[in-house]
């Protein structure tokens, strides 16, 4: 009786598991930091590198290199910014200033969402997507602090993953586009 339940239950497992794998970046809904609806599908073909970003971090000044990177490289990458203000609440801000602040300081025109948690219970949908193997197909990671890059490829499919420390113009990110 208990071998035919643990089958039973490893089936189900199986199954749930293809379901949750086909599960595509594509579909997630997220907004822009203005409040309108992002369609990610409209990125396919391109590279997408996600990015959850703070205006009072030390690592703040990537923004510049983002934008150099998403300049040099726009016709095969879309750079999205995701404001996030849980680690050491160094993004306080609201949409409004946020956005001003990296327009004004940076030059900031790449996609720019609102601000959400990349952690925990409140963890938003795409960074589940993008943290839990399950539903990447890939890896599973956790974002240790502000400006963790996230590289998808032009099919929808998770790459890799770049702590803060890795610049946003370092050859582990451009070797990509080249």
């Amino acid at each position: 009786m208990v071998v035919v339940a643990i089958t039973i239950f490893s089936i189900q497992s199986k199954s749930q598991s293809k379901i949750i794998q086909s599960m595509s970046l594509y579909n997630i809904e997220i907004n822009s930091i203005d409040g309108s609806p992002i369609h990610l599908n409209e990125y396919k073909g391109k590279h997408l590198l996600f990015v959850n970003v703070a205006s009072e971090c030390g690592f703040t000044g990537q923004y510049e290199d983002l934008q150099k990177l998403f300049d040099t490289y726009q016709d095969r990458l879309m750079v999205i910014g995701v404001p996030c203000n849980q680690f050491g609440s160094q993004e306080p801000g609201s949409s409004d200033e946020i956005q001003s602040f990296c327009k004004k300081n940076y030059g900031v025109t790449f996609l720019m969402t609102e601000k959400v948690d990349v952690k925990g219970d409140t963890q938003h949908p795409l960074y589940q997507w993008l943290t839990k193997k399950d539903l990447n197909g890939v890896k599973s990671t956790s974002v240790k602090w502000n400006f963790q890059k996230y590289l998808i490829d032009g099919n929808g499919h998770f790459v890799d993953y770049f702590y803060s420390i890795t610049k946003p113009l370092s050859s582990k990110i451009t070797r990509q586009f080249k």
